[in-house]
């Protein structure tokens, strides 16, 4: 599974280091990329800024996206995403803390594969970590990258 690098797209310190702790003690080892806002998030996706020059050709095997992002909120990151072919069947969980209607709407009509809400308690934050990494690690067949 170390081939299957997963973007992390989080702005709150807190809520980066408990993912990365959860996916660790989850037994998913896969390399993390965090991106800390939505512009850091496109670059990296796109081999720009200071991504530039990285081979955009190696894509997450699944993007964690929050929607309260600086620069760029997660909304227009998926907009952005899904109107480009190369990215457009990437697979993103949008994993916040917002349990807001139109968020969850706009996701889906955005085109977002998965919406997350975190969990408050740690443990419980965890298993929905753990499962998240099972499905779109494991089980999930991604679509193909080259069409």
């Amino acid at each position: 599974m170390h081939d299957k690098v997963i973007l992390l797209v989080e702005d709150n310190p807190d809520d980066e280091t408990l993912t990365l702790r959860a996916l660790k003690k989850c037994k998913i080892l896969n390399d993390v990329v965090v991106a800390h806002d939505g512009a850091e998030a496109l670059d990296y996706l796109f081999g720009t800024g200071i991504y530039a020059g990285r081979d955009t050709s190696v894509h997450p095997q699944l993007i964690l996206l929050d929607l309260k992002l600086p620069k760029i909120d997660g909304l227009e990151v998926l907009k952005s995403l899904r109107a480009d072919p190369r990215t457009a069947l990437l697979p993103v969980t949008i994993l916040t803390t917002s349990n807001e209607e139109r968020d969850i709407v706009t996701s889906y009509q955005l085109g977002v594969n998965s919406y997350v809400r975190k969990p408050v308690d740690s443990d419980s934050f965890m298993e929905a970590v753990r499962q998240l990494g099972l499905y779109w690690l494991v089980l999930n067949i991604p679509a193909p990258t080259h069409i």
